[in-house]
């Protein structure tokens, strides 16, 4: 099964209005040929989350990535306010949600035990796991139902989450290297591990990109891959000269799509 994530880390959802958002939606939608389509939905807000799903919802979207609020961060820490969070909003939810568990930029790690209270309920319906942990990625797939898909976000560690038990990915580096991210998955499902493994190993260096030169550098990266990354958003600064070599030689190796 393949797809799209729209209003990510990746697509700079921090930076995006309401507006911008439905529009992006829209415009994903309009393209996406039949494919599963996922919104990320996640912001502050119990209220405003939900708006935003719905919004998605009535866009024909399949399901909803929601991140755990983080700017009452204290609050946050507290296991009952984030199974609270995730419940209400898929109380009321339209279609399915999916866990977004980023630590490091939330600063708050979801522990095995909320998410598999969080697994129970019927509109919960996996989890996207973004830490480079892979400790944390076995506790998960050893310590929850198998019903209840692990997604992992490290792209450096794909092939690995894979042998752990890990559904998939959604990975960024998948928005600069698509058919070669894709191919870690199709070899591994196909019972070619070592396949899997060498196709990893082929964006080894460039999985990198994102966590080292953040979000601006892997639309630097897009745009040396003859996508379309464009430039990122204030606060964010371009990346520089030296930097852009870097990144090109991080991304030598990696066939053209």
């Amino acid at each position: 099964m393949t797809g799209f994530v729209v209003a990510g880390s990746t697509g700079e959802a921090a930076f995006l209005s309401k507006e911008e958002k439905l529009r992006t939606f829209e415009t994903v939608r309009d393209a996406a040929d039949g494919r599963v389509l996922i919104a990320g939905a996640g912001v502050e807000s119990v209220r405003e989350t939900v708006r935003l799903i719905e919004a998605a919802a009535r866009l024909g979207y399949h399901a909803a990535l929601v991140l755990t609020p983080h700017y009452y961060r204290t609050q946050m820490l507290r296991p009952e306010s984030q199974t609270g969070f995730f419940r209400a909003v898929a109380d009321v939810s339209p279609i399915p949600v999916l866990i977004y568990n980023f630590p490091q930029m939330t600063g708050i790690d979801l522990p095995l035990e909320v998410v598999a209270r969080l697994a129970e309920h019927p509109n919960i319906v996996a989890i996207k796991e973004s830490s480079a942990d892979l400790g944390k990625i076995a506790s998960l797939t050893g310590g929850l139902p198998k019903t209840f898909p692990v997604l992992v976000g490290a792209s450096s560690k794909f092939h690995e989450s894979l042998q752990l038990g890990a559904a998939g990915g959604i990975l960024a580096i998948a928005n600069a290297a698509p058919r070669t991210a894709q191919s870690i998955y199709d070899l591994w499902r196909s019972g070619d591990v070592q396949g899997s493994c060498t196709a990893q190993a082929r964006i080894a260096e460039a999985a990198g990109v994102a966590p080292k030169y953040g979000i601006q550098g892997l639309k630097y990266a897009m745009d040396l891959m003859e996508f379309y990354g464009g430039p990122a958003r204030l606060p964010l600064v371009p990346v520089s000269e030296p930097e852009k070599g870097e990144i090109a030689a991080l991304f030598r190796g990696v066939p053209r799509e």
